[in-house]
């Protein structure tokens, strides 16, 4: 095997979203509403990995609207590509 091949990954605030974000893949993470500090309380993007984008609740416990904004940026995104 010569590497993963993955042109995006999803994913919650784990290991695999820093391994990537250090590798500079293309990532999406979902934060909940009070994210750990070093993602800081707003914005969609990080310092720590230019590659990252970060979506987060805009109230405690609310999946379903970060789950709906991934969908439409996927949606948006596989339009403008095929």
């Amino acid at each position: 095997m010569s590497g993963v091949c993955l042109d995006l990954i999803i994913t919650v605030d784990t290991s695999i979203a820093h391994l990537a974000g250090a590798m500079g893949k293309k990532v999406w993470m979902l934060l909940p509403y009070s994210p750990d500090p070093r993602w800081l309380a707003q914005g969609s993007t990080t310092a720590w990995y230019p590659t990252m984008r970060l979506f987060r609740q805009s109230k405690p416990g609310d999946w379903q609207s970060v789950i709906q904004q991934v969908k439409t940026t996927l949606e948006n995104l596989t339009k403008n590509k095929f």
